[in-house]
């Protein structure tokens, strides 16, 4: 299957990539949804209703000791998947990358057109006069971190749960979704929506899905691979 798939990339021209956490976990970020995901932690509030916009407007201060603890990870470096991404991009063969991750490590190891359906944690605002911080100024900060200037609460840039995806993001990703002659699902088990349904606007040639568990799209894979995407990534 390496083999086809190096063959079809050869081929296409439109190339696009939609990721979700199993791209980062080569690089040391856990997932979510595997057995020792997040979600399969113990905590005193579900994981999805701590990162929920409800339970960040009533319990802020709860909600950044998880997030600081479970949601960042500095030291996180791109991984043969990112790499290759970019590499791809760079050739002209890759025209974006969709990811539902929020670590920025597709920028990091070089990726330009990158859509973050669910933001950054690379980005934050304050709620209050939309003043930038980095995310250096969040992990120093102590408790809930507060504009240097007006005093208002510094909110990360990454869709919560009940939170509605960013418009513009969409609409790009289904523009380059519908153009795309290749749809390479990596790393993700498309069980989170609207994100995953915007695959159904593909109608290119070779759908890929390189996922360790099986998807709900399996069946409808030109090519299908289960295994570490960074080691697939690794051998094209």
């Amino acid at each position: 299957m390496i083999n086809k798939l190096k063959t079809a990339i050869e081929e296409c021209n439109y190339i696009v990539f939609f990721g979700g956490a199993g791209v980062s976990t080569e690089s040391g970020i856990p997932d979510f949804r595997s057995v020792d995901g997040l979600y399969s932690q113990k905590y005193k509030y579900p994981p999805e209703t701590i990162v929920s916009h409800s339970f960040y407007m009533s319990r802020t201060e709860e909600f950044y000791e998880f997030y600081k603890d479970k949601m960042l990870f500095l030291d996180a470096k791109p991984n043969k998947a990112h790499k290759k991404l970019a590499e791809l991009e760079e050739m002209g063969k890759l025209k974006a990358v969709v990811t539902q991750n929020i670590d920025g490590l597709h920028q990091a190891a070089g990726s330009k057109e990158v859509l973050e359906l669910h933001g950054s944690v690379h980005r934050n605002y304050c709620q209050r006069c939309n003043k930038f911080f980095d995310l250096e100024y969040i992990v120093k900060s102590e408790g809930v971190p507060c504009c240097d200037e007006c005093g208002g609460t510094v909110k990360p840039d990454v869709v919560l749960y009940e939170e509605g995806l960013d418009q513009s993001i969409l609409a790009r990703t289904v523009n380059h979704i519908a153009h795309a002659d290749m749809l390479i699902i990596g790393g993700t088990s498309l069980a989170v929506y609207p994100a995953a349904g915007l695959i159904d606007y593909f109608k290119g040639k070779y759908l890929v899905v390189v996922n360790m568990a099986p998807t709900p799209r399996d069946s409808h894979a030109d090519i299908l691979i289960n295994d570490k995407i960074g080691e697939v990534f690794s051998k094209i």
